[in-house]
């Protein structure tokens, strides 16, 4: 067992830059099976769940290799192979395994995904999509088995009953391949989603409305390599411009597309923070006289989900009280208990977050329990006197590339150690 230990009370400085965005790379590696050659990624991230998803090419025939934070893979020998355990159950994000073989085989067996616990996060927009284009579904032991008959994924209307980010990219992959026109009403409209049609059409797929609420897609026999530049990660940076408002002295987030930011720095606006915004970054000033505000998570472009954790501890450090009140995932509220041993005034309410500030955060042990709590407890852990202890550390890894180096080079007092 690892653990992070920071001894917290020190003013950060300098710059950081900001990794390619996990939510995107989880997906496009899924989809270079889609691929006849080689694809490149540039900007991948070093983090665990891409680690996994590594392995679980390779097992599957794929050749890999990787140059700093670049990723060749050769999908060509790529074999249909059930995939029931093993790193399939650790990631969320192995759902979009279904998509990819389905339209590279028309059959995919694949162990139901795992992740961070966050509430129902079920998959039957998924499933009802697959269906709709022509695949059959049943349970194969702790494995879900989608297969088409002879003529293959065929081309459908499918509206979303919600919007759902892994829903749309899961159905954009199963319908590049599929014989017509595919149309997805109500999709969901994250960069994420722009970043993977952009993928698939430079393999040479026809998808046209990736950032809108309807996306068409027509069906293509083959697609060919390309190589690729991963989106900078608009989690991470929101969530270190948040770090440099609670506890730094004037810190630049590089690698910064404002424009994925727009709902997450206009409530930092609100609160007061000072900060100068450019074409590609960020600069946070030493704040001061800060002010408690309301938030309300919606899809995108709304405030994103993944962003009200790693703000609370900033929220803590304002003057006044305010709410937090998550559309999205009703269980995202676990780091207030965490974030209450650490001297924070903060509770819930049924799935509504209530907090009085302003706070001295005092450090303590505490655990995380999702990846995105776990980026709060950092950041309260660099604003609080003392030492604090957080375990449970391998949520933070999966999706946070060298935060210990990151920090570190900002001047924190931060380590990773055997428990």
């Amino acid at each position: 067992m690892k653990k992070i230990v920071i001894n917290g009370g020190r003013p950060l400085q300098g710059e950081v830059t900001i990794s390619g965005a996990k939510n995107s790379v989880v997906a496009l590696i899924p989809a270079i099976i889609l691929a006849d050659e080689v694809v490149t990624l540039d900007g991948v991230p070093d983090i665990s769940d891409v680690a996994s998803l590594i392995d679980i090419m390779e097992v599957m025939g794929a050749k890999v290799k990787r140059y700093e934070d670049s990723l060749e893979i050769d999908p060509s020998q790529v074999k249909n192979m059930p995939m029931p355990y093993g790193k399939i159950n650790s990631l969320r994000a192995s759902y979009y395994f279904y998509g990819s073989l389905l339209g590279r085989f028309g059959q995919a067996t694949v162990g139901l995904p795992g992740g961070c616990d966050l509430g129902p996060r079920p998959i039957d927009l998924h499933l009802k999509a697959f269906e709709a284009m022509g695949a059959k579904m049943s349970y194969e032991g702790n494995a879900m088995h989608l297969a088409t008959d002879q003529a293959g994924l065929h081309g459908a209307v499918i509206y979303m009953d919600t919007v759902s980010v892994g829903a749309t990219i899961n159905t954009m992959l199963a319908a590049v391949k599929a014989k017509g026109r595919t149309i997805i009403e109500n999709a969901a409209r994250e960069p994420e989603i722009i970043d993977v049609a952009t993928l698939l059409n430079n393999m040479g797929a026809h998808i046209r409305g990736a950032g809108t609420d309807i996306i068409t897609i027509e069906g293509v026999d083959k697609l060919h390599g390309t190589r690729h530049q991963v989106i900078p990660d608009r989690i991470e940076a929101g969530t270190y411009i948040a770090l440099a408002a609670a506890v730094g002295k004037g810190i630049q987030i590089n690698n910064v597309l404002y424009e994925h930011l727009e709902g997450f720095l206009a409530k930092l606006e609100e609160m007061g923070v000072r900060m100068t915004v450019s074409e590609d970054s960020v600069y946070v000033e030493e704040q001061a006289n800060l002010k408690a505000i309301n938030i309300k998570t919606a899809p995108y472009p709304g405030f994103a989900t993944d962003l009200q954790q790693p703000l609370t501890p900033l929220l803590l450090k304002a003057k006044g009280q305010g709410t937090i009140i998550d559309t999205i995932y009703e269980k995202r509220v676990n780091h207030v208990a965490e974030l209450a041993k650490m001297s924070g005034q903060i509770k819930t309410d049924k799935n509504k977050i209530i907090y009085q500030g302003p706070n001295d955060l005092q450090g303590a042990a505490v655990k995380a329990t999702d990846l995105r709590a776990g980026a709060a407890l950092v950041i309260a852990g660099l604003l609080a006197q003392g030492q604090t202890q957080i375990s449970n550390i391998e949520f933070i890894l999966r999706g946070y590339s060298n935060i210990i180096e990151k920090l570190t080079q900002l001047g924190a007092d931060i380590r990773l150690v055997e428990d």
